[in-house]
Formats: structure tokens, sequence, C-alpha cells
């Protein structure tokens, strides 16, 4: 028997060969690239992950008063207000329930106070949030594990 075949799958296995390294490099390189995040920095390109453990602040909510008086050296840009009633919770921004937050934030010594925030619950917890530059500018950052709780 005589075979008049040509030497094209070898053609076609190295070029599928190749496509498919490509493609597993290319999802690799989107994994790694996911899992790493943008960092943000503040004050002489610390990280603000680590600027939030020096966030200092007093907070006080008595007949629908709020207030908050910045005590530390870090300016705190917003504040997410999470109320907690019984098994659930819902976190608002400080802006969306006050007109008398400052545009720019508390300063350090700054105080902010307003007595029409009426908040229903057993608990608040106000967590605050900095602003850093990052690469593509100005960004936010809400610090998670920096809350300062009041009882309703």
């Amino acid at each position: 028997m005589k075979k008049d075949v040509k030497g094209l799958s070898p053609v076609i296995a190295t070029v599928l060969l190749i496509t498919m390294v490509i493609v597993i490099a290319l999802i690799i390189f989107l994994w790694i690239r996911g899992m790493t995040q943008e960092a943000i920095t503040k004050f002489d390109n610390e990280n603000v992950q680590l600027v939030c453990g020096k966030v200092s602040f007093e907070a006080s909510y008595e007949g629908n008063t709020l207030g908050i008086r910045n005590s530390g050296n870090v300016p705190i840009f917003r504040m997410d207000i999470k109320v907690i009633d019984g098994g659930e919770h819902f976190t608002e921004n400080i802006i969306d329930v006050s007109d008398a937050w400052p545009e720019l934030g508390l300063n350090s010594g700054g105080t902010f106070s307003d007595n029409t925030i009426v908040f229903t619950g057993e608990e608040i917890v106000l967590i605050p949030v900095l602003m850093g530059e990052s690469e593509e500018g100005m960004k936010t950052y809400v610090c998670k594990d920096e809350g300062y709780n009041l009882l309703i």
C-alpha cells in the first residue's frame, strides 16, 4: 500500500498547540492582574490601608443629633453609616443623609453636627472614608475594619 498523504496534520497540530499556549498565558495574566489591587496612597506615598489604622475620631448620637469630631491627624473625607437593627443592617453615605457634611471632609480637629438625621435601629457603626491618590487620580477608600459603634 502506497500512501500519498502530505504533511498537513503536523502544521495544524503546531498551530493549535501555539494557540492553546497563548490562550492559557492570557488567562493566567488576567487572573493575576485581577488579584492585584491598585495602590491608593496618602501622606508621602503611604498606603491608604495603613493610614486607616491612624484614623481617630469621636462620635455621639443623642436626640437625633449626630456629632463627629476628628481627633486625629488624618483628614476624613466622608463617613459611611451602617445602621444595625436586629439581624438586618443597611449602609448609607453621610452625604445622602446630611447636607451639613463639609465638602472637603473633616480635617484634623474639625467637627460635624447635624440634628436632622433620624435612625431607627439598635446600633450605628460609623466607617471613615479616606481620599487618596492613585495612578488614575484621586480615589476614595473605605476603612473596612475601622468602625466606631454607637448605641441608639
